[in-house]
């Protein structure tokens, strides 16, 4: 199938693919062998029950290895793509592409639906994240009744649901393309390209290496710039030093590894790359107020 031909609404949100940096040494058990991948099927999912567990499992620092596309229709707040912070509010759709980096705030007031397009998916969708604004009332009807109709084939259970439920991601994909097409060309901030560029960089290369266990200055180091300059341009981009991005991404793993699975802590430890159980405890308390027992245990 074609693809996308169109660029995307937010550059500083695409990874750059054309640069390939050394990567660190891997930690001799990865997490994955610690946790079994997500489903690969298509899911239709509100926005609310992705915060089931705690407001970390959207929050936090993650990627997905599937295509995902979030539909805000009420609420407003701030999502994080690719290491750069913008602001969503109702009829904001933002697509995200396998392993681009992101978190967003969610409140009571929160409303919409995730549709995920499971692994493998054969649906010519964006390459790049992308941020849309969705202004037209039609368009907007549009949007929400390709996902409300997938949602209902999917969770019916009727004969040819599977296969309905594709026709409409299909057309789903398609009105995400004339939306992207649509979209003004938005004005540069003042941070500059090559600060925007230098983040999404460095999100790119700490989502593929965070278990590696290797800090801010070995990913700078790799990136050919200092850790001061790195974390320059992080704050700048989205409000967070380079080192709360990677620290964040990790116990995001972390959370998520104690929560699902009942691997001890210390292999925990050593599968995210942290030298003893002990240092992982000191940072898992002190970036959420428990040691990963009492997390685990819901206390």
């Amino acid at each position: 199938m074609k693809l996308f031909s169109t660029p995307p609404l937010a550059p500083s949100a695409q990874p750059e693919t054309s640069v390939r940096p050394e990567a660190p040494a891997r930690p001799r058990r990865a997490a994955a062998s610690l946790l079994p991948e997500a489903p690969s099927a298509p899911r239709v999912v509100p926005l609310a029950r992705l915060a089931q567990g705690g407001r970390w499992r959207v929050e936090a620092m993650r990627a997905l290895s599937e295509p995902c596309l979030l539909w805000f229709t009420r609420g407003q707040g701030r999502i994080t793509l690719g290491g750069v912070t913008r602001g969503y509010g109702p009829h904001t759709a933002v697509f995200l592409p396998p392993g681009v980096m992101h978190a967003f705030e969610i409140g009571l007031q929160t409303h919409g639906m995730a549709v995920f397009f499971g692994r493998g998916t054969d649906l010519p969708l964006p390459h790049a994240a992308q941020h849309l604004r969705i202004r037209d009332t039609a368009a907007q009807g549009e949007m929400t009744g390709l996902i409300d109709s997938a949602g209902r084939e999917l969770d019916s259970g009727r004969p040819g649901a599977e296969r309905a439920a594709s026709h409409y991601l299909g057309l789903l994909s398609v009105a995400l393309e004339r939306q992207t097409a649509a979209q003004p060309q938005e004005t540069r901030p003042a941070t500059g390209g090559r600060g925007r560029k230098l983040v999404a960089r460095y999100t790119a290369l700490l989502e593929r290496d965070f278990r590696s266990g290797h800090g801010v200055a070995d990913y700078a180091a790799s990136l050919g710039v200092t850790a001061t300059h790195l974390t320059r341009a992080c704050r700048a981009n989205c409000g967070r030093a380079a080192s709360d991005l990677l620290q964040d991404r990790r116990l995001y793993e972390a959370r998520r590894l104690l929560a699902e699975t009942r691997a001890p802590v210390k292999d925990i430890a050593a599968s995210l790359g942290f030298t003893s159980a002990a240092y992982f405890t000191r940072a898992f308390q002190a970036r959420t107020g428990k040691t990963p027992s009492a997390f685990r245990r819901g206390g």
